[in-house]
């Protein structure tokens, strides 16, 4: 069986890293970070509208360009490598994953093109405070369409058009839509690590709410989100590992201690090694992981989990070696060791922790040995 992109996915993937090696350098990155009015760079983001990223899952009949998740998933890895400042997994990963997932015909229709078209930003609100995604967690209710409650944090929740809200209604768990620019809402922005992908509290008073989804559904279907989401950004996690390791490298062959290259000191090269074999393994779990989104196995729970779980942990470590292999350097603000660390952290959160995914991968592998 082979797990290896096509020819054409792997043209995609250069092109995509082409245009953002132009379009989305650091110096991006840093005036998002440096500029405490720019929540993210708008520039990019219409950009990337325009290269019709935001809509390569989306349907063709909905304003997408009807490519497909595995599309979606190697330009996913290059705008993890470059750290786009932009709401684009918020949007594409989340939001827009819950109308092909849950929407009506006339919600898909409603909604998609404007994603697709960059007209729209999405954000996904589910927690309410620290822990594993559980029906009692959630206290947000809706009653005669209006919502009440708090969610905190909500990732791009400062900047977007439209969320996606887990609420009960009836004492069950639903989703909703609603749009953010209405009555009764309130937002809050949350100070975080990494202010290039902003957080933002939302507060709901009376606002109004559509179904998404049947009711009682909507823990199940906000963990079928998750499963999708969870593929996808590990594939910028991943990118962004590659990127942390190709500097550590760099930075290894070119700095010179006691006459020689520290790349050539044992304990550097064991540095990147483990890097690069984390990394490595992710990719592995990853590309299963984007297998069973493509094709709709009955096994994405499990390669979610396990591309989840392996994302976190060679990004992580990947940016952390990269600040120990730059030495003192790698801890001033001038060198971008911190914008990836900074990146590690944001994506090692937004969708759950990894200790929750952890859960989850071994529940879903007793699961399966119990079949």
């Amino acid at each position: 069986m082979d797990f290896d992109f096509s020819d054409d996915q792997k043209f995609l993937k250069n092109e995509a890293r082409k245009f953002l090696d132009g379009r989305s350098p650091v110096s991006v990155v840093r005036g998002v970070l440096n500029d405490e009015t720019k929540a993210y760079d708008a520039g990019l983001w219409k950009a990337i509208g325009e290269q019709g990223w935001l809509g390569a899952a989306i349907p063709e009949a909905h304003g997408g360009l009807g490519l497909g998740h595995l599309e979606l998933c190697v330009i996913a890895e290059e705008l993890g490598r470059c750290l786009a400042p932009t709401p684009f997994s918020s949007t594409v990963y989340f939001v827009a994953e819950a109308l092909m997932l849950a929407g009506s015909d006339a919600q898909k229709a409603k909604w998609l093109p404007k994603i697709a078209a960059g007209d729209v930003i999405g954000c996904f609100a589910t927690v309410e405070r620290p822990g594993t995604l559980t029906d009692a967690q959630v206290q947000a209710r809706v009653e005669g369409g209006k919502l009440t409650g708090v969610k905190v944090p909500v990732t791009d929740g400062d900047v977007a058009d439209l969320a996606v809200v887990l609420a009960r209604e009836g004492g069950k768990t639903r989703l909703f839509l609603v749009e953010l620019a209405g009555a009764g809402v309130t937002r809050e922005v949350l100070q975080t690590l990494d202010p290039t992908r902003s957080a933002a509290r939302l507060t709901f008073n009376g606002a109004a709410a559509e179904p998404l989804g049947d009711a009682g559904e909507g823990l199940a279907l906000a963990q079928g989100v998750l499963d999708r989401a969870a593929v996808l950004l590990a594939f910028e996690q991943i990118g962004g590992a590659d990127r942390a390791l190709e500097m550590a490298k760099d930075y290894a062959m070119n700095r010179y201690a006691f006459g020689r290259p520290i790349g050539s000191y044992q304990a550097i090269k064991h540095k990147l090694a483990d890097m690069y074999i984390k990394t490595e393994l992710a990719r592995s779990n990853a590309y299963y992981g984007a297998w069973a989104l493509s094709t709709g196995a009955a096994e994405l729970p499990l390669a979610a989990a396990a591309a989840r779980v392996a994302a976190c942990d060679a990004f992580w470590y990947a940016a952390k070696e990269n600040l120990q292999t730059h030495g003192g350097m790698g801890y001033t603000w001038e060198v971008d060791c911190h914008l990836y660390y900074r990146r590690a952290q944001q994506l090692g959160l937004v969708a759950g922790g990894a200790k929750a995914w952890k859960e989850r991968l071994v529940s879903q592998l007793e699961r399966r040995n119990a079949a």
